[in-house]
């Protein structure tokens, strides 16, 4: 029997490169995506709840029952944000979630996408980093039976891709090749998250070189 795995952040680079290999992987049977705007995908496998906002999630709990996984791929730049907002939409938002996920499906698994450079100290100088360490750190103390951070440095985008912006198409090849060490395909970051539901890591923290190690199985 395959998996059912609940995503956020389709309509964005990440949860939309994601959502793409979930939905082609032969064990993952069902895909719910929660976001306030659709997918604009199609696919037997997918099913959608909107929401207005994470911090209100109380009508659509009952729908969260019988999950095996949660990928939380949603996020914002933090340029131009003052801290107190950054926080609301990366830490209490995601963390909101992660308790109603976890609450109507106790044995789910989270899998939430930070970036590389993340601050697990919680006392490093950039914002951003900070507040995504602060929100790994909590998920870890949720109460799940397994979850893990990844940690995507440069993510090359995967073709049929829509949501890219033109920057990210020409100037993420580039880096790739300048930085390799920091480069994964956005296949190798939705392959190694699968993998992590159905074979597990050794680490809770994967950085780019075990993005690529789990992608592999």
């Amino acid at each position: 029997m395959g998996k059912k795995i609940i995503l956020t952040g389709a309509t964005g680079y990440v949860g939309e490169g994601v959502l793409i290999e979930c939905l082609a992987h032969p064990q993952i049977d069902e895909v719910l995506v929660i976001g306030r705007a659709a997918s604009g995908m199609a696919d037997p496998k997918l099913k959608e709840v909107l929401v207005k906002d994470f911090l209100a999630l109380g009508p659509v709990v009952d729908k969260l029952r019988g999950y095996d996984a949660c990928f939380y791929c949603a996020g914002i730049s933090s340029v131009g944000m003052k801290e107190e907002e950054y926080v609301r939409v990366t830490y209490d938002s995601t963390i909101e979630l992660a308790k109603a996920v976890l609450s109507a499906s106790p044995g789910i698994q989270f899998n939430y996408v930070s970036g590389a450079a993340t601050d697990s100290s919680e006392q490093g100088r950039i914002m951003w980093a900070r507040v995504k360490g602060r929100t790994e750190n909590e998920i870890g103390r949720l109460g799940f039976k397994q979850s893990y951070n990844f940690r995507p440095g440069i993510i090359k985008p995967s073709p049929g891709q829509r949501n890219p912006k033109t920057y990210q198409r020409i100037l993420v090849p580039l880096f790739a090749l300048i930085l390799p060490g920091s480069t994964c395909r956005m296949e190798d970051l939705g392959l190694a998250m699968i993998n992590s539901l159905l074979k597990g890591y050794s680490k809770r923290t994967l950085e780019v070189k075990d993005i690529k190690v789990m992608a592999k199985g």
